[in-house]
């Protein structure tokens, strides 16, 4: 695989790393900023709405620049937000500079599932899709608690600083390295892109990657209810899981997608029921949701790209927003199982979205 591809996900890293970790420091940065935790808040609210606007915004302003271009532009204008809100002491401020920093991190998302094509052969992009959705997964095992730990002992500012100096050795190989877009591929007008969205089979699999992601993020929002004295180690779990199901994907889905999806899914879903009936076996069902969910997951991002293969520029932008809609749809469903049910709602949310997602993928076949 080619270097540049793990250096995109570095990138991939600090942006996933930065859309969750200012989460655990709502109550520093409401201190410092003298705003309540609750308006504190909409500082990760304004960060999952600029996600999903501007992934085929930020695509389509950017869809006549060269890739490398397009990525290094929305990378530096990332790094911009972070350092900006590192400096400043007005908390309106702050919203703002996050929710450049979504648009951004949806910018540069969305151009870098798109580069992939450009990057590798086409009977390798699962893999090199899995390297890129890496960043994501890595970010919470890792990025995620060691910017907590940061923030707590320097302060949540340390953590802007970090991800801003995390992403400049990524900016420097974008500008070196991605391709320009070749000249065999002409352009295709924005119209005759965004049509591809009406294609039933486009918008089947746009819908299974939203409830998938959905049900994903939903049960994931909430595990630490169920995780007594034991957050930490369910968290890590999941997301070491996470990680190895995305590298998994990787290996298999270029050829064995339909098998992924066939037993992944109903897989996915016992194991959600499994969580709401048998909390006590958490741990354990963290890993594998985690490595569960992330593959099927990941898989349906790949097949996306491939029906979305006639927008080139856009494709990715269709994959970012169906994810973030899920990651914003999930929890909201979540916390009302969980006011409705208690701890054990949230799973039960998320193996009813899998199960949606089941009925939805064997109706289109």
């Amino acid at each position: 695989m080619p270097f540049v591809l793990y250096m995109l996900a570095v990138a991939v890293f600090a942006q996933g790393s930065s859309e969750f970790m200012l989460a655990g420091l709502l109550p520093d940065i409401a201190a410092e900023l003298h705003i309540t935790v609750a308006r504190a808040g909409l500082l990760t609210s304004a960060f999952a709405a600029g996600m999903v606007a501007g992934a085929p915004l930020m695509a389509a302003a950017g869809r006549r620049w060269p890739p490398r271009a397009s990525l290094a532009a929305f990378l530096a204008l990332f790094i911009a937000a972070h350092v900006a809100g590192a400096l400043t002491d007005s908390f309106a401020v702050l919203l703002a500079t996050r929710a450049v920093a979504a648009l951004a991190n949806a910018g540069f998302l969305a151009v870098a599932l798109a580069t992939v094509a450009l990057l590798v052969p086409a009977d390798s992009r699962a893999r090199a899709l899995s390297i890129l959705l890496g960043g994501t997964t890595l970010a919470l095992v890792a990025g995620v608690p060691a910017g907590a730990v940061l923030g707590e002992a320097l302060g949540w500012r340390a953590t802007l600083w970090a991800v801003a100096a995390l992403a400049v050795p990524a900016l420097v190989a974008v500008a070196l390295a991605v391709p320009d877009r070749s000249a065999a591929t002409g352009p295709v007008a924005l119209r005759t892109e965004l049509a591809v969205l009406k294609r039933p089979g486009v918008l089947h699999v746009l819908a299974l990657g939203v409830l998938v992601n959905g049900a994903t993020f939903g049960a994931y929002t909430y595990l630490g209810t169920l995780a007594t004295g034991r957050v930490p180690l369910v968290l890590a779990l999941f997301g070491i899981g996470a990680f190895l199901g995305v590298l998994a994907a990787g290996r298999l889905a270029d050829r064995h997608w339909r098998a992924l999806l066939a037993w992944g899914a109903p897989l996915l879903l016992a194991g959600w029921l499994a969580l709401a009936l048998l909390p006590a076996a958490l741990p354990p069902l963290a890993f594998a949701l985690g490595a569960l969910a992330f593959a099927v997951g990941s898989t349906l991002i790949g097949r996306i790209m491939a029906a979305a293969q006639d927008a080139p520029t856009m494709g990715g932008s269709y994959a970012t927003a169906a994810l973030n809609v899920g990651a914003m749809l999930g929890p909201v469903l979540a916390g009302i199982a969980y006011d409705a049910a208690g701890p054990t709602g949230p799973a039960l949310v998320s193996a009813g979205l899998v199960a949606v997602a089941i009925t939805v993928r064997a109706l289109r076949r």
